[in-house]
């Protein structure tokens, strides 16, 4: 475990981009959680009524013209796609536009774990079906392949990583971002994750039976399991010299990053929480941050009662009495659970809670589960100090744990 700030460059976020249920891009997205509903329904791209649940938190179909600005664009699978839409948002607000990225150190890190998996799935089933399919469909098979294609977006030069831990998968990558940029291995980093549907994923879940038939309601005392989503959330971090030498204006400062492993189950969480309590301590300490400065959670929030549970039992034990008071918001109940980019797309979303000072509400009705004593966001945003540090945790299977610790710039 970390016990001191890393030494090193201040780390900024520049620029952010998202895709997900709520639409392509990250005003879509805020505009849904600031809604307080959620993204989840049937979707359209495969069928569902064999299943145990049929509802996921589907990506609309793309925006007209954005597959003609795309090179390559018929190629890339849909995780892909969500990958550079995200990544080409986040350059813009960055104020990186086209070669314009190719002139700097610039290294990409991303997460996931699908990767191509819904290609492979058409592939196979014009194999055995049709005894006809393309080939080209496997190309986009391996977990790299989403990262690299952001690299050929923006001409990167640096070190491009992939990083596939369960959920906590795109918080590392922007936790190995952090580490690169502190290091000087990079001036700039596209990080961040991308995953879409698949019937392997939507079986899988609903065979482990922690899939909700309804919305999945994080933290309350009737959830019954998650809902998937699909998408892409990406920050483009920089030093905080390089972001001033080129005039660039902070959305927030990334101030560390922890994790560590459960080592206790394939598949379930400890159920005190010891290895998420081990990260959210790392973080801090790699933040330099003390428990008592946190002001507010973005929570793992699966919406599975183990889960949850194990989750909250981790935050008790680093802020003690405290924890009963810090906000807490759970982005899944909103667009589901992104899987291997869900750490990433709530990053995104973290940094939007805190450029607008309020986190967003948790959908649903009805408080948190009274044996939890989370202090959930209901009802409404909460308003956020200007310079509030917040955290945002990514507990996985396997007992792979992530925690970002980012802080609000002067606005």
């Amino acid at each position: 475990m970390k016990d001191g700030p890393a030494p090193g460059h201040r780390v900024v976020v520049t620029g952010i981009g998202a895709v997900s249920g709520w639409g392509w891009g990250a005003d879509e997205l805020w505009r849904g959680l600031a809604g307080g509903a959620a993204a989840i329904g049937v979707p359209a791209r495969f069928d569902t009524r064999r299943h145990r649940t049929r509802l996921a938190a589907e990506v609309p179909p793309s925006p007209n013209g954005l597959a003609a600005s795309v090179p390559g664009w018929r190629r890339l699978s849909r995780a892909d796609r969500f990958a550079v839409a995200a990544a080409m948002e986040a350059c813009r607000q960055a104020g990186l536009e086209g070669d314009d990225a190719r002139g700097f150190d610039l290294g990409v890190f991303f997460g996931g774990s699908t990767a191509g998996m819904a290609e492979c799935e058409r592939f196979f089933h014009g194999l055995t079906e049709r005894r006809r399919a393309r080939i080209s469909l496997l190309v986009s098979h391996p977990l790299n392949a989403p990262g690299d294609a952001v690299a050929r977006l923006v001409g990167a030069r640096g070190p491009v990583q992939s990083l596939s831990s369960a959920c906590a998968s795109g918080a590392l990558a922007i936790g190995a971002a952090l580490d690169a940029l502190r290091d000087g291995d990079v001036a700039m980093a596209v990080a961040g994750g991308a995953d879409s549907l698949c019937h392997l994923t939507f079986a899988g879940f609903n065979s482990l039976r922690i899939v909700d038939a309804e919305h999945c309601r994080p933290f309350r005392r009737q959830r019954q399991g998650l809902n998937l989503g699909e998408g892409a959330g990406v920050l483009v971090l920089e030093t905080l010299e390089h972001a001033r030498r080129r005039g660039a204006r902070p959305l927030a400062e990334l101030l560390g990053a922890g994790a560590s492993c459960d080592a206790h189950h394939m598949t379930a969480p400890h159920p005190q929480g010891a290895g998420a309590a081990l990260a959210l301590r790392s973080a801090l300490g790699d933040a330099g941050v003390a428990a008592g400065d946190v002001g507010f959670v973005n929570a793992h929030g699966t919406g599975t009662p183990q889960n949850d549970a194990a989750e909250w039992r981790a935050i008790e034990q680093v802020f003690g009495e405290r924890a009963r008071r810090i906000p807490v918001t759970a982005t899944k109940g909103a667009v589901g659970h992104l899987l291997g980019s869900s750490g990433a797309i709530e990053a995104v979303a973290t940094v939007q809670c805190l450029a607008a000072g309020a986190a967003h509400a948790a959908p649903g009705d009805g408080g948190a589960d009274e044996d939890l004593g989370v202090d959930l966001v209901v009802g409404g945003a909460r308003p956020l100090a200007p310079d509030c540090v917040a955290v945002s945790t990514s507990f996985g299977f396997g007992g792979a744990n992530a925690v970002l610790v980012l802080r609000g710039w002067p606005r």
